[in-house]
């Protein structure tokens, strides 16, 4: 899990493929709780777009999300970045309700 100091989250790398990234971003400190989860998807061309889910239960309102967005930006993203128009992301608020798999059916 990385976390430089005085930063308000810590990242872990939960996915990783060929073309694509999941992280899930942690509170600062002690009680660690999930604030949201970012999926990255790397494109043709050396562009980059992400899907950021930010937990409801985080409490965090929309003026934290650049610094959130920076902070993934400049420890995994070295490549590419918003203001050259290289990544981009769409952030949504969200719950989890629960992880669904697939399973075998006896049909």
């Amino acid at each position: 899990m990385n976390q430089p100091a005085g930063r308000a989250v810590a990242w872990r790398r939960t996915l990783r493929t060929p073309s694509s990234e999941r992280f899930l971003a942690l509170s600062a400190g002690p009680d660690a709780a999930e604030v949201a989860a970012v999926d990255i998807h790397y494109l043709p061309g050396g562009t980059v777009t992400g899907t950021v889910v930010l937990l409801e239960s985080a409490g965090w309102t929309e003026e934290r999300i650049p610094a959130l967005l920076r902070s993934l930006d400049e420890e995994f993203l070295p490549d590419v970045d918003l203001e050259s128009g290289s990544l981009t992301y769409t952030v949504v608020v969200g719950r989890v309700l629960g992880n669904f798999e697939a399973s075998a059916t006896g049909d």
